[in-house]
């Protein structure tokens, strides 16, 4: 796989990637996450626009996974990354992680935070794996913290949460 920035015309595929990888929580319960909409086109082409949207491409440079993030509290924070399941168990969504903390090591960033579901197993434990540490609730920066506001607003703490944070 090689990692590369977002193409203008590939946001439309970012959007089929995410409702493809989505599908496997209505598997464990989660059906309103599975059928929550990606982001619009119009968002993802922020992120592109702001040089902070990447894709794996396969050997036919077609995307098979993204990644996606923002500056938040002077750290980087991944916003999304999605995987197809067709090309999912392969490091893929690792790489793209790696592939962000060596742009915010180069960036001088601190840290790379994220939020995610503690108890899916591809989320809050994957991560851990990948260097993440869970983020007390009361320790948080106010950019995080209008994350998780809006988290809950948009009803995703029906499930528990967390802010994990990876040092750079």
């Amino acid at each position: 796989m090689r990692i590369r920035a977002v193409h203008p015309d590939e946001l439309p595929i970012l959007q089929d990637i995410e409702r493809a990888a989505g599908r496997c929580f209505r598997d464990i319960g989660m059906p309103e996450i599975a059928d929550d909409e990606p982001l619009p086109v119009g968002e993802l082409a922020r992120y592109r626009k702001a040089g902070l949207a990447w894709v794996a491409a396969d050997d036919a440079d077609a995307p098979v996974a993204y990644l996606i993030a923002d500056h938040v509290d002077g750290n980087l924070h991944v916003e999304q990354v999605s995987v197809h399941p067709d090309s999912a168990r392969r490091g893929i969504g690792r790489s793209l992680l790696e592939h962000l903390a060596a742009h915010g090591t180069r960036d001088g960033i601190p840290a790379l935070t994220l939020t995610t579901f503690t108890e899916v197993p591809w989320n809050a434990p994957y991560y851990a794996r990948c260097g993440f540490l869970s983020v007390d609730e009361d320790m948080l920066a106010p950019g995080l913290r209008e994350i998780r506001e809006r988290e809950r607003a948009h009803g995703l703490d029906r499930w528990p949460r967390v802010c994990m944070r990876r040092a750079l």
